[in-house]
């Protein structure tokens, strides 16, 4: 990667890309520390250190919703509205065909997807708000000065500024897609998780400095990278593990001509649906909690309950391995319901036999179908156990460490996304300085 980044900066149309994502990326870090208005920043923290799925949100932008910022909701809701799209697309097939359109599909797919970003980071906004207790979070002092505001308008003033920062969020995140490097959500989700295990790793730094080496965890620390950086090394080999089956096209005589012959590759990831069904299964057991959250959170409420009986930081045996469990469960669930959405085996089959091609030792047609269905099926099986391990791997062995913040900043979800976007970077250089090659050998 780096010899790639040097030979990028010698190009001038790509290196003025590259500071073109550097300057919309400082843009975007600028908003994650700029306060809102009328809210208290320690009730906003306090809520979500106590919240997994707060917690995960506020990981992700890198720190700006614990900290009560303009960009507090970041590119969430962005993400799930491309995640609802995706799957009313194979669902609906008015949106179906719009997705064969072309360019005009995608354009018109692409202004449905802002539209319904707009509704999504409404409801996260009001949501987050009940479950913060407006009464609480809100402050009257504003620029220094006391303000007397009713809690409605209050609300809806905080309101506006969440929604209007995360479309912002998502604007800078066209942006760089379309004048910058790689695409702009994916960086933006890799730079607000970068800042928050670098915050967690200097916070740890602090410490060892003010308390010594021993006393301020410096063998943890030292535990904790090393782990990491294992970790990282599995996720990369994985990301690269790829399952190649082989297609062979009939030679064909037009005239004095021969056409076919030739042999190529359908390539299976084993990890095809990269991140998606963990986020899904994390998201779909933290909603319960979520929702929970907006009818109280004291001692006897239905929220405490199901954070003590039904997460892995309750801090009871028996809600841990529920979690654990429910948690596998949604991310196999999740892995084959994406790749039956990638990988049609029908459609495939159909058009490797409509080009004259066939798999060796497989008959054209249904036998092909089945054959490529019990393949994917496989290797999606050997994707989810890896997704489910990674799961596993905060909570039981970054635990060893002793030290919640380092866990909490590094989630599994976080790894894979760290991971996946450097790679996706480092391809997307390539590209760009192997299309630059190109023209140059045209001119």
């Amino acid at each position: 990667m780096i010899e790639t980044i040097k030979n990028a900066f010698k190009i001038k149309e790509i290196r003025n890309k590259i500071f073109m994502t550097f300057l919309l990326v400082l843009i975007y870090r600028i908003g994650c520390y700029i306060p809102i208005p009328g809210i208290d920043r320690a009730v906003f923290e306090s809520t979500v250190a106590g919240n997994d799925f707060f917690s995960i949100m506020s990981a992700i932008t890198g720190g700006a919703l614990s900290q009560g910022t303009l960009l507090a909701l970041g590119i969430s809701p962005y993400i799930n509205a491309q995640i609802i799209m995706q799957l009313l697309t194979v669902a609906i097939p008015g949106l179906e065909r719009l997705s064969k359109e072309g360019e005009e599909g995608r354009k018109k797919i692409g202004k449905i997807t802002r539209w319904m970003t707009l509704g999504i980071a409404i409801i996260n906004a009001v949501g987050i708000l009940f479950a913060f207790d407006a009464s609480e979070c809100f402050n009257t002092t504003m620029f220094g000065n006391e303000v007397v505001l009713p809690v409605w308008a209050l609300f809806i003033m905080v309101t506006v500024i969440l929604v209007a920062g995360s479309m912002l969020t998502m604007w800078l995140g066209e942006r760089i897609t379309e004048h910058g490097v790689s695409n702009g959500i994916s960086i933006l989700i890799f730079v607000g998780i970068l800042a928050s295990g670098g915050q967690a790793i200097l916070n740890n730094i602090y410490g060892i400095v003010d308390n010594g080496f021993t006393n301020g965890g410096g063998w943890n620390l030292i535990l904790f990278i090393g782990i990491l950086l294992v970790v990282f090394a599995f996720i990369i080999w994985v990301d690269g593990a790829e399952r190649k089956l082989k297609v062979q096209y009939a030679k064909q005589v037009k005239g004095n001509k021969i056409y076919g012959g030739q042999a190529t590759y359908i390539p299976i990831k084993v990890n095809g649906g990269g991140v998606l069904p963990l986020i899904f299964a994390f998201s779909l057991l933290s909603f319960p909690q979520m929702i929970l959250s907006f009818f109280g959170t004291g001692e006897n409420s239905a929220y405490m309950w199901w954070t003590r009986n039904m997460t892995a930081s309750g801090g009871t045996w028996w809600g841990t391995v529920l979690y654990l469990v429910f948690m596998t469960v949604w991310i196999f669930v999740f892995a084959f319901f994406y790749a039956q959405i990638q990988f049609n085996p029908t459609e495939i089959s159909k058009n490797i036999q409509q080009n004259g091609g066939f798999l060796p030792g497989i008959r054209p047609g249904k036998a092909t179908s089945d054959y490529l269905s019990g393949t994917i099926m496989r290797i999606t099986f050997w994707g989810a156990v890896f997704l489910a391990i990674m799961a596993l791997l905060p909570s039981t062995v970054f635990t060893l460490v002793g030290n919640s913040a380092l866990t909490n900043a590094y989630s599994a979800s976080g790894l894979l996304i760290v991971v996946s976007v450097a790679l996706e970077f480092d391809k997307a250089l390539q590209n760009q300085i192997m299309m630059r090659h190109y023209k140059g050998f045209l001119k």
